[in-house]
């Protein structure tokens, strides 16, 4: 492909000034990355916190690069285009050089929900007769592929690899997650979006952003930057920062459809809660559903919500969502019901790693518990140490028996981050070992009981330092489960 084609329109001055020479450049792939630069591709250097890319333009020239994009001037023996946006440039690039992706593309932004949202949107489409896909925390489902994966926004580059390769398995739907840092770094830029929803915000990634207006501002490039003008935006009514959203989208020229108890698009009018499902009356129009969900927790019934929404928005008529709503399988992870115990406790596993999602999926299973709610979580290592002592206070306060061990300690010393959650917690019990936390919890268990083991949800993974063991809250919890039923 020309380098005048890869870079698109918003570009063109920029490789027009470098001379038009350099615009015919025939570029053979491109790269953010030196050690993957070939003969004739294209190296973006971008700056990172780390390391800027500007200090690998000679390992990428050495390798063989055609050209060479940054946000400033550099020396280099090959030529350099300076634009204003690295970033945005190498999302757009990357999507004028794959060329292809599902002709139905929504995101979902919000500090929780946003996986089991881009999985129940899949699952209704999928009811609806598309062939559909989600991308995101968990991986990679389609009609193909249940690949599983780490990064919520992957990599534009094999983001947009990934949406050619799906559009050639004959997806034609696809919902992706769109986290605070995948919008911030522009790796969203180059998808063309049908629509976009947001459910919620509350306390994450306070060590990336200043402030939580400031996270709130990222997740807004998904409306006010990225959604063409007119297009639908799902938003859940009933957060606190709900209203900011719904200003942000408006302004930005949307067709804004709210859902919830204050939802004028899909008005949640009831919920009757029960161990295995919830009864929830629904109100679209002059028409009246009565929807059994085969989930816990009202937050799903949230984003089931949100995920009927952006179905609806993107064709799929009204009783055929509320219908599919009624076969919904959780994402995992996702207040997953691993098993029970001999005496009928109810064992999950959940991702809820901040204080929003602890205290939601705390809340939620109270009412179905008709014994003691046990909570077991930690912190993890590297990232916003605030919360730690949020999460302890609670979890002491929510929970009846509280077990405070490790998450994924990195580089930190695990035995402080425990202390800084105990210092809010102080009927926590500590147990650091995280199967042996586990153990312990399912051996307290009687009948009525509900077990929540919260932080790691669907990983598998548990890093300590720079290594990652291998480590599953399922299989800990089942084994736990099945030693003290003999």
């Amino acid at each position: 492909m020309l380098l005048r084609d890869l870079a698109g329109k918003e570009f063109h001055n920029q490789v027009d000034e470098a001379g038009e020479s350099v615009g015919a450049l025939e570029i053979s792939g491109l790269s953010a990355d030196s050690r993957k630069i070939e003969k004739g591709m294209l190296f973006v250097a971008l700056a990172g916190t780390k390391a800027d890319g500007a200090a690998y333009v000679a390992d990428a020239v050495a390798r063989g690069a055609a050209a060479i994009v940054a946000g400033h001037a550099l020396e280099a023996t090959v030529p350099v285009i300076v634009v204003g946006n690295p970033r945005r440039f190498l999302a757009l690039a990357a999507a004028n050089f794959f060329g292809r992706q599902p002709a139905t593309m929504v995101a979902v932004t919000g500090t929780a929900g946003k996986t089991s949202v881009a999985s129940f949107v899949r699952q209704i489409w999928a009811e609806a007769g598309h062939a559909a896909a989600q991308i995101g925390t968990t991986g990679v489902v389609s009609p193909t592929r249940n690949d599983y994966g780490s990064l919520t926004t992957p990599d534009p580059i094999g983001l947009h690899r990934l949406l050619a390769e799906l559009t050639d398995e004959g997806v034609t739907h696809a919902a992706m997650e769109a986290s605070s840092h995948g919008l911030d770094q522009c790796r969203l830029d180059g998808v063309k979006l049908s629509a976009a929803a947001f459910t919620n915000l509350g306390r994450d990634h306070m060590d990336y952003h200043p402030t939580v207006e400031d996270y709130m501002a990222a997740k807004m490039r998904l409306f006010d930057t990225l959604l063409p003008k007119g297009s639908p935006a799902v938003i859940f009514a009933d957060d606190p920062w709900s209203a900011e959203a719904i200003r942000v989208a408006t302004e930005a020229g949307h067709e804004v459809l709210t859902v919830g108890r204050s939802g004028q698009f899909l008005a949640l009018k009831r919920v009757e809660h029960f161990r295995h499902k919830q009864v929830a009356e629904v109100h679209f129009g002059d028409q009246i559903f009565e929807v059994h969900i085969p989930l816990a927790g009202d937050f799903q019934v949230a984003n089931a919500l949100v995920a009927a929404g952006l179905a609806i928005a993107t064709g799929v008529p009204a009783a055929v969502a509320m219908k599919a709503l009624e076969k919904l399988q959780g994402a995992s992870g996702r207040l997953e019901l691993v098993g029970q115990s001999k005496a009928g406790a109810l064992a999950y596993v959940d991702y809820a790693h901040k204080p929003d999602a602890l205290e939601n999926v705390l809340t939620s299973v109270r009412p179905f518990t008709t014994g003691r709610v046990i909570a077991v979580f930690g912190c993890g290592g590297d990232r916003d140490k605030g919360k730690r002592p949020i999460m302890g206070e609670i979890a002491c306060r929510l929970a009846d028996i509280v077990i405070v061990t490790d998450d994924n300690p990195r580089s930190e010393v695990p035995a402080v981050i425990r202390s800084e959650i105990m210092a809010a917690a102080p009927r926590g019990i500590e147990i650091g070992d995280r199967a042996q936390a586990i153990r312990a919890a399912v051996a307290m268990l009687s009948a009525g009981d509900t077990l929540i083991v919260a932080g790691k949800g669907h990983e598998e993974g548990q890093t300590v330092g720079d290594v990652t063991l291998p480590f599953s809250d399922h299989a800990e919890l089942r084994k736990a489960l099945e030693e003290f039923d003999h």
